[in-house]
């Protein structure tokens, strides 16, 4: 695994790779594997991206992702691909677009394992009334990525 950490205007993150393509994000505050920095071309490209994102300038990610989770949380996080930039859905919206809309619980803990949120953007799911709930970076976060995006109703 090759890592780097980014400096973003949420704080600083860390990035990692295996095999060619993107593993993880970790956000502010979580704890990252403590080894060597080695930036890839694929990490650069990332942290461009990663960067681009925060001032406004990408709304898509153009990045190999190689995820490691279940096949049902790989179903999750291939759908939470389709949510465009600037819109959000529900938990329950979530779990009806994969068939299997009484999962609304297990497609949140999906979402809580989502190693690569941002750039498998679970900050876009928010609770039935359209309040922020759960997110693994905090909601301070959640709404600080909706903001940009411009999809935050003020509905904490």
């Amino acid at each position: 695994m090759d890592l780097i950490t980014v400096d973003t205007p949420a704080g600083t993150m860390a990035l990692a790779e295996e095999d060619g393509a993107l593993t993880h994000i970790w956000l502010p505050g979580q704890g990252y594997p403590r080894m060597v920095q080695r930036e890839t071309a694929l990490l650069a490209c990332a942290k461009a991206q990663l960067l681009e994102y925060f001032q406004g300038k990408r709304r898509q990610f153009d990045l190999p992702l190689a995820p490691q989770g279940t096949p049902f949380r790989r179903k999750v996080w291939d759908a939470l691909l389709t949510i465009p930039y600037g819109e959000t859905i529900t938990y329950g919206e979530l779990a009806h677009r994969i068939g299997s809309p009484k999962a609304v619980r297990a497609v949140g803990q999906a979402n809580h394992h989502n190693p690569l949120s941002i750039f498998i953007p679970c900050h876009r799911v928010v609770g039935a009334n359209g309040f922020l709930t759960g997110y693994g970076g905090g909601l301070a976060l959640k709404q600080f990525l909706l903001e940009l995006e411009g999809s935050y109703h003020g509905k904490a």
